[in-house]
């Protein structure tokens, strides 16, 4: 799995038990496999289908570095199909899986639309 993104748990992320709230962590989890469809798409028009069951096994605290991981599992006619992972950066505890999210890439009229990817792409490959 490739870790993408580090984000630093701050005194606004936390829930009243002073541990890293869950929807700020799924709003962190939506963007980053947004960002990482649009640039597989090369389309900024792209949403958020589905999330499998969501496995919360440990959580964060004020001060930690957590990382966001993805990995492609399927490439759709219109979609991609990411498995997410959470961890504390410093000791490599899991925080949260994603076993499935589905992202769609959309049409100018706002319905999918074929992508035509089959594997996954580098920036860095397409200068």
């Amino acid at each position: 799995m490739r870790f993408h993104t580090r984000k630093w748990v701050k005194p606004e992320d936390l829930n009243p038990n002073r541990t890293l709230f869950g929807g700020k962590l799924l709003s962190w989890i939506d963007e980053e496999l947004a960002l990482y469809s649009i640039i597989q798409f090369e389309n900024s028009k792209v949403v958020t289908k589905y999330f499998s069951e969501i496995n919360f096994t440990s959580s964060a605290k004020e001060g930690d570095i957590i990382e966001i991981g993805i990995d492609v599992v399927h490439f759709g006619t219109t979609s991609i199909t990411l498995e997410c992972e959470v961890r504390n950066m410093m000791t490599r505890e899991t925080i949260i899986t994603i076993d499935k999210a589905v992202m769609v890439n959309l049409g100018p009229d706002g319905k999918p639309k074929a992508h035509g990817k089959t594997e996954i792409e580098f920036v860095k490959n397409r200068l």
